[in-house]
This record gives C-alpha cells, sequence and structure tokens, in this order.
C-alpha cells in the first residue's frame, strides 16, 4: 500500500486489514494461487477526515468485496 494512496499508516492498516479479512472469507470462490491487490487511486481526505473511521473501512470493504466478486465470476 503507497502512502500516495493513503498518506496515513492508521487508513493503510485499516485497508490491509480489510483486504485480509476478505481474501480469507473470498478463499473457497477464487482459484488458488498468488492474488495482488492494489489501489488506483486514494481515498478522499475530505470526504474521510478521520483515518480509521468506519466510513472509510465500509466504503473500503465495499470497494473491495465487489472486486474480488469480479475476480470470483471470472474463474
Amino acid at each position: 500500500m503507497p502512502k500516495r494512496h493513503a498518506r496515513r499508516s492508521v487508513t493503510r492498516n485499516l485497508l490491509k486489514r480489510q483486504m485480509r479479512s476478505l481474501m480469507a472469507a473470498q478463499a473457497g470462490a477464487l482459484e488458488p494461487g498468488l492474488w495482488v491487490l492494489r489501489l488506483k487511486a486514494p481515498f478522499d481526505r475530505a470526504r474521510f477526515v478521520s483515518p480509521a473511521s468506519d466510513q472509510l473501512r465500509e466504503a473500503a470493504r465495499a470497494e473491495l468485496a465487489l472486486l474480488l466478486q469480479r475476480a470470483a465470476a471470472r474463474a
């Protein structure tokens, strides 16, 4: 997780925990192997003022869930 997308370490750690949690939950639906998850754009600091807010957690989880559903559909 690069600093250019999530400046605060609290935010980067929150995103990593969300990624690990969703990957563990979706493990059966995905093909075995190594998976790489990358952010393409930073989270808006004006919208998510707190680095570990519930709103940020929910937004990250929803976006990651969508990406994993797309990956599972391709498999």
